[in-house]
């Protein structure tokens, strides 16, 4: 960009800026934001009214463009004026007018943030909006179409966020005009209604009132709709089963999986829970309540080796280590009971030993464990299948004799003592300290 470019398109934003700043100030020193209220549009409705009737022509463009002027600028009126339209003009007129308007509007603002801001922005957070602009490209339609729909969201400050993304100009205008095209019909329709309100008794009027509980539940509305157009978005190309062998499949008997299997079955749902490994997952086997064992050994040996604190007389805990890791197994297997497959089968659920795998969002097929394969189409698919340790890649790691979370418990169970040396990589395994205050 050659310097008197650079200058040129300077002066062209500082002409912009100047003539926006000129009409926002316009608007507050002639009192138009006084003007636009429903109190005053409701005061001179029927001289607005009788200007239309006159001239319906010229009235219908002066409000257009005056429509187009309040939502470019970001001043306050819209609302106002989106009731008025249906008190005006009726609600076919209305919202053709509104919709047009404030979509036009919003694109005016949509381009003066893009070209004053857009540029300056990306170049000074181009590398933290790198994602955020992926994400535009991909699924910017949808994101607009979202903000539309909610009403608590201003809709300046998301013509701001849009002229400062990527997102094409085409796709703004359209994606809005739908988006805003309920919101406008159920004010456009408050308008139309409240225009009638003529004595103490209309207010009760079914159509008063039901134009006032549009209102209320349109963000409702709105919120279903987003949900369902985000359901239909990631069904796309699926298939709904008519009928469904189960109500819930469960993969992984884990602590998130058993809880998940057991409040299914006791609202009386068809569960199926599929495991490939022992029922209970990890927090039985090895991590809770192994861990939770030796924490609470080692804790008691660290108080007798710091009685005297408590008025005691300290001594040295003496244990056999492979003593204590059979007290361990033991209180395994004292659980083991409450997570295993018989008491699950009779609260109701099927347990299957196997590996499942997802067909589509409806059907999971099971490769059991004795060697058959089995498709349960089911309305419901919680995936509680846990984790593994990784093993980093690092030189001599395989002939160090390594252990993970899942493999020291078998280890620990052969040996006669600990080591006092230990290196541990990662974060989160609870079995370091109470290990070394044993030794």
């Amino acid at each position: 960009m050659t310097e008197s470019t650079s200058r040129g398109r300077l002066t062209t934003r500082i002409i912009v800026v100047s003539a926006v700043g000129a009409a926002i100030a316009a608007f507050f020193a002639l009192g138009l934001h006084d003007l636009l209220t429903l109190e005053a549009l409701r005061a001179g409705r029927d001289a607005l009214i009788a200007t239309y009737r006159a001239n319906p022509w010229a009235f219908a463009l002066g409000f257009f463009a005056l429509y187009v002027l309040i939502a470019a600028l970001s001043v306050p009126g819209a609302t106002a004026m989106t009731i008025a339209a249906g008190s005006i003009f009726g609600i076919p007129i209305g919202v053709l007018l509104v919709s047009v308007a404030s979509t036009a509007g919003a694109t005016l603002s949509f381009l003066l943030s893009r070209h004053l801001f857009r540029d300056a922005v990306q170049r000074r957070f181009g590398a933290r909006l790198r994602t955020i602009n992926e994400g535009m490209e991909r699924d910017g339609a949808l994101y607009l179409f979202t903000l539309r729909l909610v009403p608590a969201f201003p809709f300046f400050l998301v013509n701001l966020l849009m002229g400062l993304s990527t997102l094409p100009l085409r796709t703004f205008w359209w994606v809005s005009q739908l988006g805003m095209l309920a919101g406008t019909f159920a004010y456009v329709n408050a308008g139309a209604q409240l225009s009638r309100v003529d004595s103490a008794s209309d207010v009760l009027s079914p159509a008063v009132l039901g134009s006032f509980a549009l209102l209320a539940v349109f963000p409702w509305i709105a919120r279903l709709a987003m949900r369902r157009l985000a359901a239909a978005r990631a069904y796309r190309g699926w298939r709904r089963p008519k009928r469904f062998d189960r109500n819930l499949v469960v993969i992984g008997a884990g602590a998130a999986g058993l809880v998940s299997a057991y409040i299914a079955a006791a609202v009386r749902a068809r569960v199926t829970l599929v495991e490939s490994g022992a029922m209970g997952g990890d927090c039985l086997n090895t991590g809770c309540v192994p861990s939770k064992a030796l924490i609470r050994s080692a804790r008691l040996a660290h108080q007798m080796r710091h009685a005297d604190r408590y008025g005691l007389v300290a001594s040295e805990p003496r244990f056999e280590f492979r003593t204590l890791m059979r007290q361990v197994h033991d209180l395994i297997a004292a659980i083991a009971p409450h997570d295993s497959v018989e008491r699950y089968t009779r609260l109701g659920v099927e347990v299957i030993q196997g590996h499942a795998k997802l067909v589509n969002p409806w059907t999971v097929e099971i490769g059991r464990a004795d060697g058959g394969i089995q498709h349960l189409t089911t309305r419901g698919i919680v995936i509680a299948a846990g984790a593994r340790p990784t093993v980093p890649h690092l030189p001599g790691i395989e002939e160090s004799g390594y252990v993970t979370s899942d493999t020291i418990w078998e280890r620990f169970a052969r040996l006669d003592s600990v080591t006092r040396r230990m290196v541990v990589l990662g974060v989160g395994f609870g079995l370091v300290l109470p290990t070394m205050s044993l030794v």
